[in-house]
């Protein structure tokens, strides 16, 4: 026997037993909660066209994308984020909806990083778009129901750490950054890479004052004092504008009654370009990687005929588990399951025993006689 068959390939793994268990557990209350707030199921394809998440969207880099064809010659694509997704859903078949609409799923996702990262390459994402309503409403909405997710599942000690997209492009725009620059900027910044922005910005001579703002947003950090303070020295009107939006942000959050999981950090940026506005990501203990993220993609329907805004979140289930793990939640009591043996000659009577069973809702395994261990 040829024992490679009976290993998986590197970034994937089997889930079984009681980890299962709870992993459906915990997306079963996930997903009650995102019911809750009026968001409705959907399904979208495992693969898509490549144009779907290419780089003027913003999404993966193609480089980390699985790509393959199909008999057409067509270049497909294995789901790596269901942003993009849910926005040619919404615009193939609510082109004209001028009512917000919401959306909830769950899927696994297909990333091709390195091996040496060590981080899995197919990971289930369950999440939550609402599209057509730009107002800060929508944003302590899509928050809050999110907190509220993650505290139905059990995980109690965790932080959500919001920022704003406008604020880096408002100095940005000061500086005089082209849009290329601006992006292998925030490349940087994203990655904590200071020394490398410095000298980024540096090489192209940009103006002392405005590096020292860029520089400085990564200090930006800490409960709402510290939008107050960013309030008084923001440099333009479209940096004020991001931060007078993050405050009234607080305020729908404290109407909602999760301020206390809430911090805001204007350093905070994501690889994803399509980001337009707030974005957010849900750090907890034993976990490196943000368990849930997300924010507000205004223009990224726009590609696909589309012109509404939008905001969303997903929760990466498999480090959401970890967490629950290592704070020590204790994992819900699985059903015990009855075994019935039987012979031959008495299959039926016990075929009917286990039946009336089952019909009560007892766990019921039929084993021949001779299975006995």
């Amino acid at each position: 026997m040829n024992r490679q068959l009976l290993h998986t390939p590197e970034g994937v793994r089997d889930i079984y037993g009681k980890e299962y268990a709870n992993k459906l557990s915990a997306e079963k209350k996930i997903q009650k909660q995102l019911n809750l707030y009026g968001y409705q199921d959907i399904q979208t394809p495992t693969f898509e066209f490549f144009d779907v998440f290419s780089k003027e969207i913003g999404t993966t880099p193609s480089k980390e994308l699985y790509k393959f064809f199909d008999k057409e010659g067509n270049t497909l694509v294995l789901r790596p984020d269901f942003t993009p997704s849910m926005a040619r859903c919404a615009a193939k078949y609510f082109m004209d909806e001028n009512v917000p609409i919401r959306f909830c799923y769950l899927g696994n996702t297909f990333t091709n990083t390195s091996n040496l990262q060590g981080k899995l390459k197919e990971v289930t994402q369950m999440g939550a778009e609402l599209i057509g309503d730009g107002s800060v409403e929508a944003d302590g909405e899509m928050i809050a129901m999110m907190v509220e997710a993650l505290l139905q599942t059990g995980l109690s000690d965790f932080q959500v750490s919001i920022g704003e997209v406008e604020y880096f492009k408002g100095i940005c725009r000061m500086a005089g950054l082209s849009e290329d620059t601006e992006k292998e900027l925030r490349e940087l910044i994203s990655g904590k890479n200071l020394f490398g922005a410095e000298e980024f910005l540096a090489n192209r001579q940009v103006d002392p004052e405005c590096v020292k703002l860029l520089l400085g947003i990564t200090d930006c950090f800490g409960d709402v004092n510290v939008l107050k303070k960013a309030e008084e020295t923001a440099p333009n009107e479209m940096a004020a504008g991001a931060v007078k939006r993050l405050l009234k942000l607080y305020h729908v959050l404290c109407q909602y009654g999760v301020e206390k999981y809430v911090s805001f950090d204007l350093g905070m940026l994501s690889k994803y370009n399509y980001y337009t506005g707030v974005i957010f990501k849900v750090f907890t203990y034993g976990v490196g990687d943000a368990i849930a993220k997300g924010g507000r993609y205004d223009k990224l329907l726009g590609y696909f005929g589309k012109n509404a805004p939008a905001i969303g979140f997903v929760v990466v289930v498999d480090d959401l588990l970890c967490a629950l793990e290592r704070c020590g939640k204790k994992p819900e009591k699985e059903k015990d399951i009855q075994t019935l043996t039987y012979r031959p000659d008495e299959y039926e009577s016990i075929l009917m025993q286990a039946k009336g069973l089952r019909e009560q809702g007892v766990c019921v395994a039929l084993v021949p006689e001779s299975s006995e261990v």
